[in-house]
């Protein structure tokens, strides 16, 4: 039986793991520092739709910025914080109503569809949102938002949460597809493939054979809207609700 990790161990995990950045004080110093936050995360925003999670580092965005490590990890103290704050900045282009409407299926439905826009505008996003906590600002006025209209809808307690956790995971996980696919300049001939695969194994996928779906690249909308609508028509008729 391994031994469990000490005190002192499991408190520096935690520090040095995603969502950390959100509990750490604020440093503070008597001189300005070389860089600003805002830099730093607009800098990052841009690597990351440029070339992906995998290929940024601190000594990348160092680079970028034209500064040293050490005037970098002043402000982060890890990849993951970089991470965090460039995810945060995403949801902060999330465009929600200032009020509520009378129609709490409308609100679910203005906050899916945005959620869904901001994570493809940025291919790396969705991947990452489903990878870590999401408690910055912006996210967490998101979800606010998200979790309002559902209790304005009848949701309570753990029905509450879990009627916010599947129209947030169908946005990512939709997102998180979209991305991977339309990054591939052969998106057609791929499907195409794997249909021909599909039916030349028909005997052991006879449902998936006959309904692969063949999305052109404009059906990626349909698509969404009708698993939003699903998800809206099972959310209204469901006796979770009060």
């Amino acid at each position: 039986m391994s031994a469990k990790p000490s005190g002192d161990k499991r408190k520096k995990t935690l520090e040095n793991a995603p969502g950390a950045v959100w509990f750490r004080a604020e440093k503070t110093s008597r001189t300005r520092p070389q860089l600003s936050h805002e830099r730093i995360i607009a800098t990052a925003v841009e690597l990351l739709d440029r070339d992906g999670v995998q290929k940024l580092s601190m000594r990348r965005l160092a680079e970028r910025l034209g500064a040293h490590a050490t005037s970098l990890y002043w402000h982060v103290a890890t990849k993951d914080d970089v991470l965090d704050l460039a995810l945060d900045a995403v949801f902060a282009e999330l465009d929600l109503p200032d009020e509520h409407s009378a129609s709490w299926q409308g609100d679910v439905e203005a906050f899916m569809t945005g959620l869904r826009s901001v994570l493809l505008r940025h291919p790396w996003a969705a991947a990452l949102a489903g990878s870590r906590p999401l408690l910055g600002p912006h996210a967490l006025r998101s979800s606010e938002f998200a979790y309002t209209a559902l209790a304005t809808g009848g949701f309570d307690g753990v029905h509450l949460s879990s009627a916010a956790a599947t129209i947030t995971h169908y946005v990512i996980g939709s997102a998180s597809s979209e991305a991977v696919w339309r990054k591939r300049s052969d998106e057609a001939a791929t499907r195409s493939a794997v249909d021909a695969h599909l039916r030349a194994h028909i005997d052991e996928y006879p449902t998936l054979a006959g309904h692969f779906p063949l999305l052109e690249e404009d059906d990626w909308d349909a698509h969404f809207h009708r698993g939003m609508r699903l998800l809206l028509t099972g959310l209204t008729s469901s006796e979770a609700r009060g």
